[in-house]
């Protein structure tokens, strides 16, 4: 039993031996009770333990008045009391210093578990005709016709990774504004062990003297060519013309594309 309900009970006088007395409650005898009440609530907090309140019925009702409980016979209350703070609890308790919280670790040790991707802007061209214009890479047998773009620098956004890979791969200079076609993810495979997220913006339609005056990086690319869209299919892997295609459309109904599946996986 509880020291304190044993304390608590041993405060009240006893009774006259050999005959039941009826009195008044007396002050002390309502200490006792807030005494008995307060060291069971503290016991039933430590322990962790859920309490229910059921008044059953009018004539229970003046035993939980007594008690400091709700009047009311048709209530039922439950409590929980403090539970002991779990990991997920201690993690998001903004009272606990981040060094000492479950499963926090610093921002530079957490980096290195999460996945990691690469990421590449490009830019769609056609001809006045809508013909797509793509790019012959000299170092990706994987992708051999790429469209206009590569990967981003540290530091860099979409957009300015578009038009700086398309000034170093073509000598064009575009000057938007942005206007987002599609968003390209991949995923990790035998050939890049990173995810890859893309974007492509459409570049607009080129003259045949803005095509003629394009420059190419002889150490990225060696041919260009414009072909109609089903001409493409080819010359390229199937995801890489279903990910041409998407792109395609996009621009002609002027809904962005979300193409999910441009994943590094066994060559087609």
């Amino acid at each position: 039993m509880n020291h304190d309900l044993e304390s608590a009970a041993e405060t009240r006088p006893p009774d006259p031996p050999g005959r039941a007395v009826a009195r008044a409650a007396t002050p002390a005898d309502a200490e006792v009770v807030i005494r008995m009440r307060s060291a069971l609530l503290d016991q039933l907090r430590d322990e962790h333990v859920t309490l229910f309140e059921l008044h059953a019925s009018e004539e229970a009702a003046p035993l939980y008045r007594e008690l400091g409980f709700a009047a009311s016979p048709a209530l039922m209350r439950m409590t929980r009391f403090e539970e002991p703070v779990s990991g997920t609890d201690k993690a998001r308790d903004a009272d606990v210093p981040l060094e000492g919280r479950q499963g926090w670790m610093p921002p530079e040790q957490y980096a290195e578990t999460v996945p990691k991707a690469t990421c590449f802007a490009c830019l769609y061209f056609t001809d006045e005709d809508d013909r797509p214009l793509q790019l012959h890479s000299v170092y990706s047998p994987a992708h051999p016709w790429q469209l206009v773009g590569g990967t981003m620098d540290a530091g860099e956004r979409p957009w300015e990774t578009a038009v700086r890979e398309c000034r170093e791969e073509t000598g064009l200079t575009v000057s938007g504004p942005p206007r987002l076609l599609a968003t390209v993810y991949g995923l990790p495979g035998a050939e890049w062990p990173y995810s890859t997220v893309g974007t492509v913006f459409d570049g607009g339609r080129l003259s045949a003297q803005q095509i003629s005056s394009i420059v190419l990086d002889p150490y990225e690319h060696d041919e260009l060519r414009v072909l109609a869209l089903p001409r493409w299919r080819a010359l390229m892997p199937s995801r890489d013309f279903a990910r041409l295609g998407a792109v395609a459309e996009a621009r002609r109904t002027g809904r962005a594309a979300y193409f999910d599946t441009w994943d590094w996986g066994p060559k087609e």
